[in-house]
């Protein structure tokens, strides 16, 4: 007789854009869902599987967010928007903590085989990079050439093709391809980008990134 059960996982995700939180559901296919999810453009960056527990029944995520409301009601994410009460998802703790859980339910119940941490590809490093970079920034100011000595007229170098020299024209702006532009507007033109990025992490000034020569210049006016 074939097994008519259908199997899927349990999923945590993370997100660059919001660190604080991680989201726990359930897919019968976690690929299918990951398009779903990172379909929309109102968010920076794509969501990424930080880790998946294979189950039989599409109900059990239901019975872990039970568990995590019982342990600290606070760590979900409830609001209320025109007038109706919207329970989610997102739970505000760390993707290490969630996996915790799953991993005492996989010990307990045997099956800790079906219970997997995904190491993170190339691209979701970088986007990490870059949400780091994009909030450090916003906390800094914007980037201004003059500040790491930078002079009108100089050239600055593309990280991945040396041939790419865009020409500064002013404090904060670029020319290139006779268009004049911004460093995070070229990054983002140059990477084929759909969301923005921090384009001093893409450039460098005498064989320095911008981003050090920015963090160089800062440590040298604190001593």
């Amino acid at each position: 007789m074939a097994n008519t059960e259908k199997k899927g996982v349990i999923y945590i995700l993370q997100n660059p854009a919001f660190k604080e939180y991680v989201k726990i559901g359930y897919a019968h296919d976690i690929e299918k869902r990951l398009r779903q999810l990172n379909r929309s453009e109102t968010i920076p960056f794509a969501f990424r599987v930080y880790a998946i527990y294979e189950v039989k029944s599409a109900l059990t995520d239901m019975e872990l967010h039970k568990l995590i409301d019982n342990l600290n009601p606070d760590l979900r994410t409830i609001e209320t928007f025109d007038g109706k009460k919207r329970v989610k998802e997102f739970y505000a703790m760390s993707p290490e903590d969630a996996y915790s859980i799953l991993e005492s339910i996989a010990k307990i119940s045997g099956t800790i085989d079906c219970l997997k941490r995904l190491t993170p590809e190339g691209h979701e490093i970088l986007d990490d990079e870059i949400a780091n970079d994009v909030k450090e920034n916003a906390r800094r100011g914007p980037f201004r050439f003059s500040e790491v000595g930078i002079k009108i007229g100089e050239k600055i170098v593309y990280i991945e093709d040396a041939s790419i020299q865009p020409v500064v024209v002013d404090d904060r702006h670029i020319e290139w391809n006779n268009q004049t532009t911004s460093l995070s507007a070229l990054a983002q033109q140059l990477k084929n980008f759909n969301h923005a990025v921090q384009g001093t992490l893409w450039f460098t000034y005498k064989g320095v990134k911008l981003t050090d020569l920015r963090d160089q210049m800062e440590r040298s006016n604190n001593k």
